[in-house]
C-alpha cells in the first residue's frame, strides 16, 4: 500500500490573508474617495453662499438706487459706520459674510456707464478655503492663492 504525504500546509491560510490584503486596499481607497467628496460638497457649499451673498448685495443696491455711488469696498476695508441707508447696507452685509466665511475680504465699485441712469456694479469676494478638518492648506495662505468669484451686473 502506497501512502502519500501531502506536506502542501497553510495554502488556505495564504489565500485568506491575499483576500484581507484586497479587501483592506479597497475600503482605503473607498475612505480616500469618501473624503474627496466631504471636501467638494464643503467646497461647493462655499461658493453657494457666496453666490447668495453677492447677490443680496446687488439686491440691497438696487433698493437704494439713489444712493448708488455710496457702494464702495476695497479688499481689506473694515464695514462702514455712520448713518445712511447705504453704510447700514455694507455694514450689514459684511457682518453676514463674516458669520459664513470669516476670513472673507470683498471689493465693491459701482460706476457709471454712459450716463448716471445705468451703472456697472462689481462684487468681489476672496476667501480661504478649508479643507474637511478645517484646516487651511498651506499654499492658501498666500493671497493670490486664495478663492476669489467676481459678479457683475448692470444696476
Amino acid at each position: 500500500m502506497m501512502v502519500f504525504n501531502n506536506k502542501q500546509a497553510g495554502v488556505g491560510l495564504l489565500e485568506v490573508l491575499i483576500a484581507v490584503l484586497i479587501l483592506s486596499v479597497s475600503l482605503l481607497a473607498i475612505a480616500s474617495l469618501q473624503s474627496r467628496s466631504l471636501q467638494y460638497n464643503q467646497s461647493a457649499y462655499v461658493r453657494s453662499q457666496v453666490n447668495i451673498l453677492a447677490y443680496d448685495i446687488f439686491d440691497r443696491i438696487r433698493s437704494n438706487r439713489p444712493d448708488i455711488a455710496s457702494y464702495a469696498l476695497s479688499f481689506g476695508d473694515e464695514a462702514p459706520s455712520g448713518g445712511g441707508i447705504a453704510n447700514t447696507d455694507m455694514k450689514t452685509w459684511m457682518e453676514s459674510m463674516q458669520r459664513v466665511l470669516p476670513e472673507a475680504e470683498a471689493e465693491l465699485a459701482c460706476t457709471p456707464v454712459e450716463s448716471d441712469k445705468l451703472h456697472k456694479c462689481k462684487v468681489s469676494i476672496r476667501w480661504t478655503e478649508n479643507n474637511i478638518f478645517d484646516e487651511q492648506d498651506e499654499d492658501a495662505l498666500d493671497a493670490e492663492a486664495r478663492s476669489t468669484l467676481t459678479y457683475t451686473t448692470s444696476i
